[in-house]
């Protein structure tokens, strides 16, 4: 992230745990806070907010997003996470990632991870698409391997065993490329568009 580089790193000597980003460096300082800016509890999924001197001081010329982008002193990054054990683990982009779908939230980074391991799937993107009821339904986007073919209720039966079912895609797309940028990032929007 450029408005401050690093903040977070697992240890150089001791235990790094798998898909954990680890702690704060040295004088900075993290807290994960819910959409009102209250403190999360270990264990409950937060905005990642940090403070130090690794912090950008403003946009330059834009002093709007410059109060936009902070909250009492501390930079609102847009990624979500949850602290584990001592250690963070980011679910994704608050504005991409998380999908709120029947009063939890979702992290798709977490559902994609699962979703590759299935023999058919080559790669996938997660989205959460509007529904009234929910607030947003899982759904999925997959490039198949090579002659493969996969069917929305063969990988509904199969996710069941892996994901809680809040989590499971409620609607699958077969594509033969995910929508990409120039740096080969999947473009979330455009994928929320073919549903």
């Amino acid at each position: 992230m450029t408005e401050l580089g690093m903040a977070l790193s697992n240890p150089l000597l001791g235990t790094r745990r798998p898909g954990f980003v680890g702690t704060p460096l040295p004088g900075v300082s993290v807290r994960l806070v819910d959409d009102a800016g209250r403190d999360t509890p270990p264990g409950t999924p937060g905005e990642i907010e940090v403070r130090g001197p690794n912090v950008f001081l403003e946009y330059w010329g834009r002093p709007e997003a410059t109060r936009a982008a902070f909250r009492d002193g501390w930079f609102r990054t847009g990624d979500t996470a949850i602290l584990d054990d001592g250690a963070y683990r980011i679910l994704g982009r608050s504005s991409v990632d998380i999908i709120k779908t029947g009063g939890f939230k979702v992290s798709a980074l977490e559902i994609e991870e699962v979703l590759r391991e299935h023999p058919a799937v080559a790669e996938c993107a997660v989205v959460g698409v509007e529904d009234r009821e929910w607030g947003e339904r899982v759904y999925v986007a997959v490039e198949l391997r090579e002659g493969a073919t996969l069917e929305q209720e063969a990988l509904a039966r199969w996710a069941k065993e892996r994901l809680a079912p809040y989590k499971v895609p409620r609607a699958l797309r077969t594509v033969g490329a995910l929508p990409r940028n120039a740096m080969g990032k999947v473009l979330k929007p455009e994928v929320a568009r073919l549903f």
